[in-house]
């Protein structure tokens, strides 16, 4: 499939009226996890699409570009509230949570495994324990206050267990900042899964930061608070991954064509009829945005949409699968790791005065029984005797295995010598 070879329909280039967007809201007892998924991932690609047009408008001087970048935006708005609005009004805002987490955790392993650069890699992998937490700690808050075991909400597709502590993953703002991939010479798979996961964990972040105040009880506010912060990392590392050098309407023109992109790929895997109705329908809308975006590149720069892009055909479709073996071997290999400025490594290996420890401090200041990520766990533990998990078979961290105890120290405090002379990660 190349988009830039179709030919988008008339009603693709006007506006939908109020009654299509509203749409019948998914069952959530009966839709699959996975369309679930595919739904907050393409309200996030609509999110990053509108606010990156917001910022474009802001930063130009010519009055009938930033015409051309309105009608866009307002199409591309409409796209997002319709999609918004696919979820019910019953499903709860932590049972929302449960899938945003699944999404994360899903389409970072995902993309990992296929991305050809290996920096890009390693950033996917790090992030991706973190949410693969986030999961477990969110879990246990909604069975301990709602009695719903979040494995019937990722359909047993995700495992829900401890990753690296939400405890260790506050990091200073300068361990944050990552090398920017050069687009010019990126695979095109590189330049996709950047786009994407920036886009996926944004929405994330302002899911949170938005509603976690509110949710009715200080546990909850105190959860989405510090979680929401550690997305706001997340944000700048996979953001720092994209090429600063690109101009406007190049960033426009590989906006449009990584939604084209996705879309394509909820058409190719979606199982649910009505909803992949809308993924055609807004596929159609994002192919004629992106023939205006090729067209106002060579109008106002004088390029063809190849000098962007490396290809025009789309790679094979992102689809949803269990991502269990991968995430345990991740874990397994990789869970004591933190961030020190652009490289991962191991918590051991880590200056003593390095910016992370001095944060740990201020943020941590009373230790973990102050942090709310923490206090959630050990409050199921002292209700229940054990914690909440769904696992298929024993943890591949044998110091996360223990369901009695929260382990707070694993990626957070040294446990001994750095060993770089005996293969060490870092």
């Amino acid at each position: 499939m190349n988009p830039f070879e179709q030919k988008p329909s008339r009603s693709a280039e006007g506006f939908q009226s109020w009654k299509n967007l509203y749409p019948k809201a998914y069952r959530k007892e009966e839709t699959d996890a996975y369309t679930k998924v595919r739904i907050i991932l393409m309200t996030g690609a609509e999110y990053e699409a509108v606010w990156f047009g917001h910022q474009f408008h802001r930063n130009c001087t010519d009055n009938d570009l930033r015409r051309e970048l309105a009608f866009v935006r307002r199409q591309e708005q409409q796209q997002q509230h319709q999609l918004a609005f696919l979820k019910p009004a019953d499903e709860t805002q932590l049972e929302t949570t449960i899938t945003y987490e699944q999404l994360a955790v899903d389409l970072t392993a995902i993309l990992a495994q296929r991305e050809p650069d290996p920096y890009v890699v390693k950033a996917l992998n790090f992030a991706l324990l973190e949410d693969f937490d986030h999961l477990y700690r969110y879990a246990d808050l909604l069975e301990m206050e709602q009695g719903i075991q979040a494995e019937r909400l990722v359909g047993g597709y995700t495992e829900i267990m401890p990753g690296r502590p939400t405890i260790a993953h506050h990091r200073h703002p300068v361990d944050s900042v990552r090398r920017a991939c050069n687009f010019r010479t990126a695979d095109l798979l590189t330049m996709l899964d950047t786009c994407t996961i920036t886009a996926a964990e944004q929405q994330t972040m302002n899911y949170y930061m938005n509603l976690g105040a509110y949710y009715p009880n200080d546990l909850g506010r105190r959860l989405y608070q510090e979680i929401g912060m550690v997305e706001e990392q997340h944000v700048t590392q996979y953001g720092a991954l994209m090429d600063p050098s690109c101009s406007w309407l190049e960033n426009l023109l590989l906006h449009e064509y990584n939604e084209c992109y996705l879309y394509w790929s909820c058409c190719e895997t979606e199982t649910d009829e009505y909803v992949k109705k809308i993924w055609e329908h807004s596929f159609d809308v994002e192919v004629s945005h992106l023939h205006k975006a090729a067209r106002l590149l060579g109008k106002y720069e004088g390029k063809e949409w190849q000098q962007v892009l490396p290809q025009g055909e789309f790679p094979a479709p992102l689809r949803f699968e269990p991502q269990i073996d991968y995430v345990r071997k991740v874990l397994k290999n990789t869970v004591e790791l933190t961030a020190d400025c652009e490289e991962y490594t191991p918590v051991n290996c880590v200056a003593p005065d390095a910016p992370f420890f001095r944060y740990q401090a201020a943020v941590n200041k009373g230790g973990p029984d102050a942090v709310p990520s923490h206090r959630i766990i050990c409050e199921y533990q002292e209700e229940n005797g054990q914690d909440y998990r769904y696992q298929t078979k024993q943890h591949p961290v044998p110091a996360l295995a223990d369901r009695k105890t929260d382990n707070t120290e694993l990626g957070r405090v040294p446990s001994g010598e750095c060993e770089k002379d005996k293969n060490c990660p870092c």
